[in-house]
């Protein structure tokens, strides 16, 4: 990680943070160093998490929800420049060496990543795997007792069998098994934050729900605090308490799961809630998309970076970045300079905003 550290204050409207948080993000900023610039990948990520909560941080590909969770856990490239701070139990992060930073990881902090098989060694059984995660912050935990505790995590992470498949290789799961295995890993030293980037990605829906539900196990097993990051807002809906909404590398909306679900007041969140196929709105009814392209994090443009896909854009938001400011009480922040009108209404829907109607009988036979 950069040595460069910059502790800002904290923003005027950012959450109400609590003194028992465990973990606390105050403006993350990370930048990336290339041949046609500087990519500021990550401008200015807040937020806490108090024991025992699950915030879900969404947004499509490249809004900087990894890169967010690869700095807390001090695992970006020596090139990247990170500022602002990361304090766990109110501990420092930003700025530790990697030795420093290995004894957080695992037993402080664990991580389960999208990709099971880059984060399972394939040449060694996941037996030793899951042992070596226990032994590496256990210290005169006997092979014998990992290996008996190794048999207990994927038993608990609901893999028949347990005994018998300790003494497998990874390529003797299927992904979503193998996913468990990571899941089990993770929650081998009873860490007190679980960030889960993209768990089910590549998952049938099958699957998808069988391991959202082992993270649930892992939660009250392990009592942690879980950063759950997605770009699916269907899959955060009834595992998080809380949701962060990202876009361009900086949060735009946040707030607990029923306002941002049901009184979204950014216009990419009712976006995003538009892409949801709904049951209790028809059979007949589209999906709302959002139309164009994410903007590159190469010198990006002044003025809110949401304006060329935004139906509610007017000149002002070409000039001038709108910051996080609270909408609908204390706990809801929204970064839109006309989030008022959205307020306003007593529902909002998608379709209205962003010009997709019902379709008719006529549209359905022309497409098919």
């Amino acid at each position: 990680m950069s040595n460069t550290v910059e502790v800002s204050d904290v923003h005027e409207h950012d959450p109400v943070r609590e003194s028992a948080a465990v973990l606390e993000v105050d403006n993350l900023q990370v930048r990336f160093p290339t041949d046609d610039g500087v990519v500021h990948a990550v401008r200015g990520v807040s937020y806490s998490l108090r024991p025992g909560e699950v915030l879900g941080i969404v947004g499509e590909s490249g809004s900087g929800k990894s890169v967010t969770s690869l700095a807390v856990m001090g695992l970006l490239p020596r090139t990247a420049r990170i500022t602002g701070s990361v304090r766990f139990r109110g501990r420092e992060l930003v700025g530790l060496n990697d030795r420093e930073m290995s004894a957080v990881r695992g037993h402080g902090i664990s991580m389960v990543f999208q990709d099971p098989m880059t984060s399972l060694n394939p040449v060694y059984k996941i037996g030793v795997q899951l042992a070596e995660a226990l032994q590496a912050h256990q210290k005169g935990l006997s092979d014998r007792d990992a290996q008996k505790r190794s048999v207990e995590l994927l038993d608990m992470v609901g893999i028949p069998n347990a005994a018998a498949r300790v003494g497998q290789y990874p390529h003797e799961f299927s992904g979503g098994m193998r996913q468990r295995v990571v899941i089990a890993i993770a929650m081998a030293n009873a860490p007190d934050v679980i960030i889960a980037d993209e768990p089910t990605t590549a998952l049938d829906v099958t699957v998808q729900a069988q391991v959202l539900e082992t993270l649930r196990t892992a939660q009250a097993e392990t009592h942690a605090s879980m950063v759950l990051i997605t770009h699916d807002l269907g899959v955060v809906a009834g595992l998080a308490d809380r949701v962060l909404v990202m876009y361009a590398g900086k949060p735009v909306e946040t707030g607990d799961v029923d306002d941002i679900y049901y009184r979204p007041r950014m216009p990419y969140t009712v976006g995003l809630l538009g892409s949801l196929p709904r049951v209790d709105r028809g059979e007949r009814q589209r999906l709302t998309p959002i139309h164009g392209a994410p903007p590159s994090l190469l010198n990006l443009p002044p003025g809110c970076p949401f304006t060329p896909r935004c139906p509610m854009s007017r000149d002002k938001c070409e000039t001038e970045e709108p910051t996080l400011e609270a909408v609908d009480g204390v706990n809801h922040y929204s970064a839109c300079h006309f989030s008022a009108e959205l307020v306003a209404k007593d529902e909002v829907l998608p379709e209205e905003i962003f010009d997709s109607g019902a379709v008719d009988d006529a549209d359905l036979e022309a497409e098919q």
